[in-house]
């Protein structure tokens, strides 16, 4: 979604051999005895002594952190990428493997001055910690290298820690060798679904990784201090231990945690929620488009996501605020009027947490309770029946599934939870929104992902395509569909109009003619579905105020079409 005031980022990203390395990163290749991390201050425990950032852009934070007590965080600004560097002493003639773990914004890693090919590799957004690893072999003359990190230019801050340059000792003092971590402390369970556990425990000081037991058999390791166990059995009782792990080894396990999966069961009704349905994002602000009252959109939208909630001072907790001044002198009074009229005619009306601005963050179990707590006051107050998860600089699909879940038990089997991921989230059942959807698909509604302000991406066929066409529509929705989610949680997300977003417009006949591919094999492009997909929810736009500025042509076309599919 965008921004108050201004279009959201238009990020154009590759997909080509460099997204599949920025989705699966690189195992480290395993050193030597002989081998020593020639990197000084690799995690950044004594500030930025030996750092040098651009612009001043880096500097140094307590959390999040991959390990240790500090990691290094470093904020693109217009025309600087955050880069920071670091001599490294090596031998000539050796080969090192260089690695790095990331979060948070678009993340480089590399190294120059090799005296043979200077190398790189980087990953787009990430809301957990990801290792990034490539190898370089020095020249004959090479007694030094640069290494760098660096953002992208007008992007998220990035973070990273425990930089490693593994390979013959250059002479130059680098860290000294780590010893096994201490066994992780804080294990409990975060939530639970028919076939999954959600895990969270404690960082542990010096760990690199940590292992995840079920049973007593190793099922995952992760870089973080959360994950989630699937394909388990339902109403089965499992047992859960964990390990952290670095160069050294692994610790002693964790105390054990014992966990019971729900019943099982579909997808919890919606009420009178129709079958096919059109969902639409309605403006708080004015940013140039038509000005609306919830009783002004039109009758064709079924759900109505009101943007945005924002966060507050409590970590995970968001508020919401009436921009009267800014839509006319709309009161407080007339908006829950108009929500309780919407409902009465059988729609919904929810409220969207984030946009590209957005910093609401639920990172760990007390943010996650207030997360709960205040979306539900948030319904109890305005009558809004449900949630929608716009968040665009990340989310941890532990402790979003452990808040929503949380706000289920509160507001019942007719709440609504309807997400909004960019292109990028959805490539890969391994994404955070992607993971927490599969987590919550018991009580999901839709997913509606934003098939604009993108760039090409990668079909469920392993083929790219372009943002703007029926291919990139039906090719990025088959993934999800593939993927896990039900054809009823899954929505095509546009803009309404040339000017509701900086690209990716498509006309409406081409979403029905997407629709119509999906749903029943027919108006497809060169893509085309191994099998259909007739529950399709339907589609999505922002938002209703562009659509209304171009004289509701969107929703005109769109809806009919949407209520219209058998």
């Amino acid at each position: 979604m965008p921004a108050r005031g201004r279009r959201g980022r238009t990020r154009a990203r590759a997909v080509t051999a460099a997204l599949a390395l920025a989705v699966a990163g690189l195992a480290a290749a395993p050193a030597s005895a002989a081998d020593v991390n020639n990197a000084r201050n690799a995690g950044f425990e004594s500030g930025l002594s030996s750092w040098t950032c651009s612009a001043g852009s880096g500097t140094t934070v307590s959390s999040p952190v991959h390990g240790g007590s500090a990691a290094l965080k470093a904020t693109p600004a217009g025309q600087d990428n955050a880069q920071c560097v670091q001599s490294v002493a090596v031998k000539p003639n050796s080969t090192y493997t260089l690695s790095a773990w990331v979060q948070g914004g678009y993340a480089y890693l590399g190294a120059t001055g090799t005296g043979t090919t200077d190398v790189s590799t980087w990953t787009p957004d990430s809301s957990s910690w990801k290792q990034l690893s490539t190898t370089f072999t020095t020249g004959s003359a090479t007694t030094s290298v640069t290494v760098y990190t660096h953002g992208w230019y007008g992007q998220a801050a990035y973070y990273a820690d425990d930089v490693q340059v593994q390979g013959p000792d250059g002479g130059g003092g680098g860290d000294p060798a780590p010893t096994k971590p201490a066994a992780p402390g804080g294990l409990a369970v975060s939530g639970t679904t028919s076939s999954s556990v959600s895990l969270a425990w404690n960082t542990v000081s010096g760990a690199t990784g940590y292992n995840v037991y079920r049973d007593g058999t190793k099922v995952t390791a992760v870089s973080g201090t959360s994950a989630t166990v699937t394909g388990l059995a339902a109403s089965t009782s499992y047992s859960f231990q964990v390990t952290a792990t670095n160069a050294a080894g692994e610790s002693a396990k964790s105390a054990t945690v014992s966990a019971t999966t729900t019943s099982g069961g579909g997808t919890v009704p919606k009420g009178d929620l129709p079958k096919h349905a059109v969902t639409g994002y309605w403006q708080n602000f004015n940013n140039g488009a038509a000005v609306q009252k919830i009783s002004d959109v039109p009758s064709a939208y079924d759900i109505i996501a009101v943007a945005f909630a924002d966060a507050t001072s409590t970590p995970g907790a968001v508020s919401f605020s009436l921009d009267s001044a800014g839509l006319n002198g709309y009161t407080v009074d007339q908006f829950k009027a108009d929500i309780k009229a919407k409902q009465a005619a059988g729609k919904k009306v929810i409220v969207s947490v984030g946009g590209e601005r957005g910093t609401v963050a639920v990172s760990d179990t007390a943010s996650a309770n207030n997360f709960a707590n205040s979306v539900y006051s948030l319904m109890q107050t305005y009558g809004f029946d449900g949630v929608d998860i716009d968040l665009e600089n990340g989310l941890n699909p532990t402790y979003m599934t452990q808040a929503l879940r949380s706000l289920s038990s509160k507001a019942g089997s007719s709440l609504i939870i309807t997400m909004a991921p960019q292109t990028i989230d959805m490539q890969s059942t391994s994404g955070s929104y992607f993971q927490t959807a599969l987590n919550i698909k018991d009580i999901l509604t839709v997913v509606n992902m934003q098939y604009y302000n993108s760039g090409s991406m990668l079909g469920c066929d392993g083929k790219v395509y372009s943002q703007g066409s029926v291919d990139f529509l039906t090719a990025l929705a088959c993934i999800q569909l593939e993927g896990g989610l039900a054809p009823s949680q899954v929505g095509i997300g546009v803009p309404a109009s040339t000017r509701g977003a900086g690209s990716g417009y498509v006309a409406p006949s081409v979403v029905n003619s997407a629709l119509d591919c999906l749903a029943k094999g027919t108006g497809c492009g060169s893509f085309k579905p191994a099998r259909t997909y007739p529950d399709l929810r339907g589609a999505m736009t922002w938002s209703t105020n562009w659509d209304a500025t171009a004289g509701n042509a969107w929703s005109g076309a769109v809806g009919p079409h949407v209520h219209g599919m058998s």
